[in-house]
Order: C-alpha cells, then sequence, then structure tokens
C-alpha cells in the first residue's frame, strides 16, 4: 500500500479531528439548501434542489467506487486526500468535498439560462455549463495535486493530456450530464426515481463493502 494510502486511511471517519470551522460551513449549506426549497415551494421550480443533489449523489457514487480501487488492489486508490481535514470521510473525500459539491450543482444550474434552449458559441447553455465548470474542477484538481492535497498514483491519472482528459470525462462532466439530465425530466416523480437510483448504487456498493467484505476505505 502506498504511503499516501496509509495517511488517508489514518484516522478515516475519526470524529476527534473535527474542527470547529466545520459548523459555520454546515449553517452556510444549510441556509443555501433551506432558501432554494423556500423558492422551490413558491415557485413549482425545483431543479436548483435537484441539480445540487444529483451533483453530490454523483460524487458520492465516485468516491466509493474509488475506494473500492484502494480495497481490490491493496495498493492505492486512482485519488487519495490524505491532507489535513476537519474530517476524512473516506481515502479521497473529505467534509471540505462534500460541502463544495453539495453547492455545485446548485452553482451550475443558477449559471444556465432559464431557457434551455439557449445556446452559447452555438452549444446549449445547460452543456457549455457543464463543460466549462468540468474544466475549471480539472484545474482546480491539478493545483491541489500540485500542491499535494491529492494525490495520484496510477500513470494513466495523471496531468498528461491523456491523464486530464480522463479526470475530465470520469472526474466531473458526467456530474453536469448527470444534473442535466435530472433536470430535464417533466415530472418531479421521474427525476425523484432517477435520483434514488443514483444514491442506491453507492449505498448498496458501501453495504456490500463495509459489512459485507469488511473494507476500510
Amino acid at each position: 500500500m502506498t504511503e499516501a494510502s496509509v495517511r488517508a486511511l489514518d484516522g478515516l471517519r475519526d470524529l476527534s479531528m473535527l474542527k470547529w470551522y466545520v459548523i459555520p460551513l454546515l449553517a452556510i449549506v444549510f441556509y443555501i439548501y433551506v432558501k432554494e426549497i423556500k423558492d422551490a415551494k413558491s415557485s413549482g421550480n425545483w431543479n436548483a434542489v435537484f441539480a445540487g443533489l444529483t451533483v453530490f449523489g454523483i460524487d458520492f457514487f465516485n468516491e466509493t467506487w474509488n475506494g473500492w480501487v484502494l480495497a481490490l488492489t491493496g495498493k492505492s486508490a486512482f485519488w487519495t486526500a490524505p491532507g489535513d481535514t476537519a474530517l476524512r470521510t473516506m481515502v479521497g473525500w473529505n467534509i471540505e468535498i462534500m460541502f463544495m459539491f453539495l453547492l455545485s450543482g446548485i452553482i451550475w444550474y443558477h449559471t444556465c439560462s432559464e431557457d434551455p434552449k439557449d445556446k452559447i458559441l452555438g452549444i446549449p447553455n445547460r452543456w457549455f455549463w457543464a463543460i466549462g465548470y468540468s474544466v475549471f474542477c480539472v484545474f482546480v484538481e491539478v493545483l491541489l495535486n500540485k500542491g499535494g492535497l491529492l494525490i495520484w498514483e496510477y500513470s494513466f491519472w495523471n496531468r498528461s493530456f491523456g491523464g486530464v482528459l480522463l479526470i475530465f470525462l470520469i472526474g466531473y462532466l458526467h456530474f453536469y450530464v448527470g444534473s442535466i439530465l435530472v433536470v430535464s425530466r417533466k415530472s418531479i416523480r421521474s427525476k425523484v426515481i432517477i435520483l434514488g437510483i443514483i444514491y442506491t448504487i453507492p449505498i448498496l456498493m458501501n453495504i456490500i463493502g463495509y459489512y459485507i467484505m469488511g473494507w476500510n476505505y
């Protein structure tokens, strides 16, 4: 097992690591969701809430399969986050990342035009911003990697063109593609069903990993 993986497992889900700044961050996330829910009750448009929960749910799936890679290889996940944090929740996930992705989908939704048919540079605006935010996320991830906060182990997951393209495609773009899929549905019921599937898969994977296989990631 790599040195970064060992450090990422150290203190995993240890509540004694919690720091006070988590409380105001949690309050900010709560405030934004409460405000979005209040607005949705008035307007009948729940898309911002659905977009936020979709991005977070797909990130939950990403972090789960990334942990499975560590468990199955015994070497390393695709990415690990062994640095300082208020709470490390998985080897590549921490409370700060979780708060960010809880808001990321809402930010994306409010960046988009109210009319999904509007285009930017000939690209439907929802797709334009999905690509744009994915590129920005990859840029931030590269900076985190260069700063030693996010560790990459495998040769195909690196700062080369091919590595960056892979990170773009399966690291971020599908977060926003999932949001496009969900908010494009006509009925609340269909949106809830898709969202339920998004969360059910990683929940089942974690039940299998933690409670059946006894893995720790």
